[in-house]
């Protein structure tokens, strides 16, 4: 076997800062460019052209980006963090600086496609790489700090892109450049005091293969459901069919290698398997319903694009402030159960209360909603991220860790399509009991103007709602309102079952010593060891007892 760094992986805080720094960096990155094209996506499509290609833009970036976030993880293991990191950063940087040079939307589609091949990675392997030297019990303190890198993107994201479409949109990718430069810099110079064993290994190309083609499969189906074409059209079950045989392929194939994509007897941990099913379903709710409201911000109370993004600040103070208080207590307690229990009992509780929003409801009252929602999404986002880490050996860690971001992924697509469908229906039905009574109301040379959309109004254009007579808009804005309630209480139901899957969670301790270090011994990465004074752990023999020390002696960054 292969080896490469120092024997023991030591850093002292002022590395691990560095580090952080760097790895936080490369998450912005991937963060930032999920929320600032969106704002400047009319702008690039106005001077590129292919208004027909407009979706591809962000479904390009989705499908490349989700399934390979699973790859990553897999690759990490068995070649190490560093060169996978390295990679996956620097074939983002490339996506982004021929994502500024394209001519056409066909060039643009394609090095988005690029950006989200190398996206896939710098999220999940952040959160691996940082495992690897921290034990899970002082983890909670660092990926507290992850989940304040989404808020600030969340924020940023909107405003940059919505300044650059105004200067010039090319900047949104260069921008990436100098911090992916950054971000290699700093990361590559850190990584190398860890060590790394390489294990003999077969990569499974054909697990690979089927999971890509699977999830690629489902993606499609979700984005062009209910738009591009109908949900019972031909085009979408067949997408939905091949996704599921393809799924179920992937799964025989994983039961047959040595070195399987996703292992599937992680699932036999309760623990693996529930933050996972609890991820996913979060994952459903948090991105199925918060693309909502700067919709509402648009639509009802006149916010820019730029200024609805700033307007979602409250409930981005809420997911960073409590992100960071609930890292820290995890440190601190030693377990992680009731976190995502209380934050899914408080993300139900503000979907709820989004269900009391009304068109007259004041920005304040708004706000303390969104409050609401961002300390139930702060509570949860890195405590089932941990709760993973935390069941799974040092040897499946990248695995284990790809999954918990990928099923969140998934969720969130699937949320934005089931929800999105929810409100589509529920308008259609609004728009025709409403539209009639306010187009009676316009002067005959009006009226014939807005009669000729009539349930046709998209929600996706706040500007034309907005320019459309009064009479008109305040029906649009009355139907856009009471549609919401049904996708908001639709998202409080769904929340339930994350109640129920959080609870069923074993209440396991956080490998690592405590505070003090007073709570039990640990090897250098928070594996079990014996309490001070305490007896050896019994091992079942001691051919596992050397196998589990070489695995974790495979420190891999």
């Amino acid at each position: 076997m292969t080896r490469e760094g120092h024997a023991t992986p030591v850093l002292n805080k002022g590395q691990i800062r560095l580090l952080m720094f760097g790895l936080m960096t490369g998450m912005l990155l991937a963060a930032l460019d999920q929320t600032i094209v969106g704002t400047a996506l009319p702008t690039i499509v106005g001077e590129l052209g292919g208004i027909n290609h407009y979706s591809w833009v962000v479904t390009a970036y989705l499908l490349a980006s989700t399934a390979s976030t699973p790859l990553y993880g897999k690759m990490a293991d068995l070649y190490g963090r560093r060169p996978v990191f390295l990679f996956s950063i620097g074939t983002f940087l490339l996506g982004s600086l021929l994502a500024g040079l394209s001519q056409d939307m066909t060039q643009l589609i394609i090095t988005r496609g690029v950006q989200g091949l190398g996206a896939g990675g710098l999220i999940t392997l952040a959160f691996t790489i940082i495992s690897d030297v921290v034990s899970p019990r002082d983890r909670g303190r660092y990926q507290g700090l992850f989940g304040a890198v989404f808020g600030i993107a969340s924020v940023a994201g909107p405003l940059v892109g919505g300044y650059f479409a105004e200067t010039n949109w090319r900047w949104i990718f260069y921008i990436n450049v100098p911090l992916a430069i950054l971000a290699i810099v700093v990361c590559s110079r850190v990584m190398r005091l860890v060590p790394f064993t390489r294990r003999k290994h077969a990569i499974d190309w054909l697990g690979a293969l089927l999971l890509v083609a699977g999830v690629s499969c489902l993606l499609l189906a979700l984005s062009w459901g209910g738009s591009t074409y109908p949900w019972g059209s031909g085009v979408i079950i067949g997408l939905f069919v091949a996704g599921a045989v393809l799924g179920v392929l992937f799964v025989l194939q994983e039961t047959r290698v040595s070195e399987p994509i996703l292992p599937l007897r992680l699932f036999r941990s309760a623990t693996f398997a529930l933050a996972n099913s609890a991820g996913f379903v979060l994952g459903l709710v948090m991105f199925g319903s918060i693309i909502f409201i700067p919709l509402y911000l648009q639509i009802v109370k006149g916010a820019s694009p730029t200024r609805s993004g700033l307007l979602m600040l409250p409930m981005m103070a809420g997911i960073i402030v409590t992100s960071v208080l609930t890292g820290r207590a995890m440190s601190r307690i030693g377990r992680y159960k009731w976190f995502p229990v209380v934050g899914s009992a408080v993300l139900l509780v503000g979907m709820l209360l989004f269900t009391r929003l009304e068109v007259n409801t004041s920005l304040w009252g708004a706000f303390g909603f969104m409050v609401v929602i961002g300390v139930g999404l702060g509570l949860c986002m890195q405590s089932l991220i941990l709760a993973v880490q935390n069941a799974v050996s040092v040897r499946d860690l990248g695995a284990g860790t790809s999954s918990a971001t990928f099923f969140r992924s998934l969720g969130g697509s699937f949320g934005v399509a089931i929800l999105g469908a929810v409100l589509t229906s529920r308008l259609d039905h609004e728009l025709g009991a409403r539209l009639p009574g306010a187009i009676a109301q316009l002067a005959p040379e009006q009226q014939a103007a807005v009669a000729g959309k009539g349930t046709g109004i998209s929600v996706n254009e706040p500007a034309t709602i907005l320019a459309l007579p009064a009479p008109v808009r305040a029906a649009v804005q009355m139907a856009f309102v009471e549609s919401l309630h049904l996708v908001f209480l639709t998202t409080g139901l769904i929340a339930i079952v994350a109640v129920l899957v959080t609870i069923a969670l074993p209440n396991e301790k956080l490998r690592g010593a405590g505070p003090q270090g007073a709570t039990g011994g640990t090897d250098g990465l928070g594996g079990k060891g014996p309490a001070p004074g305490g007896k050896p752990l019994d091992r079942g023999s001691e051919e596992e007892a050397a196998a589990e020390m070489q695995a974790q002696s495979q420190t891999m960054l």
